[in-house]
């Protein structure tokens, strides 16, 4: 499968099936996320990679209202930084940008892997800081739940999480956001 292909096959589903986490899973996920660029080569991305039932448990508490799919998830992948791990280059902000592009990588390999990954932003920060110990300066971006796709839509989903199942939501036109040498407008 090359890059395009996988990039295609991505798709942010809900109606998951479980997936077997193993510390080579998470390790291969890992090391692509690793290569990702970032300025000055600072790699400002954190994870924390959740599979103990226990404690996916315990983030299950720190869902938004909605999420309740995510109970069938087989991992969590909580991604964090801070602005202090990276570049501001005349007062351009990089952290967040470079910790996306790892987060992208990892997503990426995942579906190459014929898995889903679905980053998420219904989540509690402070609650997911507390259960997982990660320090109140980092900001935490993503959490990214992991699984296999079902075909079988799962009964928590809304009727429009349904309608996203079923089908890809539509993307934006190039021309809405593609501009050639100078910027167009809206």
């Amino acid at each position: 499968m090359d890059v395009k292909e996988v990039i295609h096959r991505r798709r942010a589903y809900r109606s998951l099936n479980p997936v077997k986490i193993t510390e080579d899973l998470i390790e291969d996920l890992a090391e692509c996320a690793q290569l990702a660029a970032s300025c000055f080569n600072n790699q400002p991305w954190r994870f924390v990679f959740v599979h103990d039932p226990q404690v996916l448990r315990e983030m299950h508490g720190a869902l938004s209202k909605g999420n309740e799919w995510i109970h069938y998830a087989s991992m969590i992948v909580v991604v964090f930084t801070k602005k202090d791990l990276d570049c501001v280059v005349k007062g351009r902000e990089y952290y967040l940008f470079d910790a996306g592009m790892a987060t992208a990588q990892m997503i990426l390999r995942a579906t190459e892997l014929g898995m889903v990954a679905h980053p998420i932003a219904g989540f509690h920060e402070d609650k997911v800081k507390e259960i997982l110990g990660i320090p109140k300066d980092m900001t935490v971006i993503t959490l990214v739940n992991f699984g296999k796709k079902r075909d079988q839509l799962r009964p928590v989903l809304s009727q429009k999480q349904r309608e996203w199942e079923r089908e890809r939501p539509e993307r934006l036109p190039l021309e809405k956001f593609v501009h050639i040498n100078s910027y167009g407008g809206e």
